[in-house]
């Protein structure tokens, strides 16, 4: 990465510094999104205020981290394509809220479960780079954060969280906001970046959950990730990656033939396209079942012209 430092942060710029500290945590194991972490600090400062001297000059440093980067890894087609760009990015999110999601479901709470939960939030916002969120995506980053923020509340209060999903009313969030003391985005320590947050509680959250639901599993990739956080209180015996539930092949796939009068349109070849590209990444975590459950898509779309 380049050597480049960044001046201190604008006051201005304060919602984009969990960003940017999830980008130095991701430099050495994960380059690519630690990339596209600071593509989204830039565009979001620039929203903010690009006039400002020192925003200006915190900005143009910023950018010559990210030209930096990309000679670096220029060869990266995840770096070069904006496709695989956002299959990676979305992977590894979705990768560190299953790991969040499993240990919370499994009642192991602790900080790095929260900072889990709360840096696939943030990587969350990163995806808003390539475009609109779909809505499943919306639903898992306010999910992750109301949940970071409520195991948060229950720990610091002594109280015993509620695995699970359960009613989001009682809960607020502010990323914007930090508690006093929170670590310096440049001092380079590893702090869970839930507790430099703040976090409000009016009541306790209901039992009658009425808001998004998410089964275990059912849209991420089944292993835990490769960097589990340290130090998370339970032993290695506990987490075990998830038995992989392979889809079964469409047996009309295997034996249908094109009539030849299926006409693809640029826009098909370019869904075949980034359902392949969604494969490719998904095995890059060893999630065959996603692997297998978009190539079908690509074949299907090939074969049929339709979805």
């Amino acid at each position: 990465m380049a050597a480049t430092a960044l001046p201190p942060l604008p006051p201005q710029f304060k919602s984009i510094q969990h960003h940017l500290r999830t980008a130095q945590e991701l430099d050495k194991r994960e380059p690519v999104v630690a990339y596209y972490c600071r593509l989204y600090a830039m565009q979001t400062g620039m929203k903010i205020d690009s006039k400002t001297p020192e925003c200006r000059k915190f900005l143009s440093k910023l950018m010559d981290q990210l030209e930096a980067m990309k000679k670096q890894f220029g060869d990266n087609e995840a770096i070069t394509q904006d496709i695989v760009g956002s299959a990676h990015v979305e992977n590894y999110a979705l990768k560190m809220f299953l790991y969040a999601d499993n240990e919370d479901r499994a009642g192991q709470f602790h900080k790095n479960m929260i900072k889990s939960f709360y840096t696939a939030s943030l990587l969350i916002d990163v995806l808003t780079v390539f475009g609109e969120l779909s809505e499943e995506n919306a639903q898992h980053r306010k999910y992750a954060r109301w949940k970071a923020a409520y195991i948060h509340n229950c720990l610091k209060n002594g109280e015993t969280p509620q695995p699970g999903p359960i009613g989001l009313e009682g809960e607020s969030f502010d990323v914007e906001r930090e508690e006093a003391g929170t670590s310096s985005l440049h001092s380079g320590t590893t702090q869970p970046t839930s507790s430099s947050s703040t976090y409000e509680t009016n009541n306790t959250p209901s039992s009658n959950y009425t808001g998004i639901h998410i089964p275990p599993g059912a849209h991420a990739p089944a292993n835990t990730p490769a960097e589990v956080p340290q130090n998370t209180g339970v032993t290695s015996n506990t987490i075990q990656p998830a038995p992989q539930n392979i889809p079964p092949v469409d047996p009309s796939l295997c034996s249908a033939q094109s009539t030849g009068e299926v006409r693809l349109t640029p826009e098909d070849f370019a869904r075949a396209q980034k359902y392949c590209k969604y494969a490719g990444s998904a095995l890059q975590y060893e999630d065959v079942s996603t692997a297998v459950q978009n190539l079908q898509k690509a074949l299907k779309l090939l074969i049929t012209g339709r979805e």
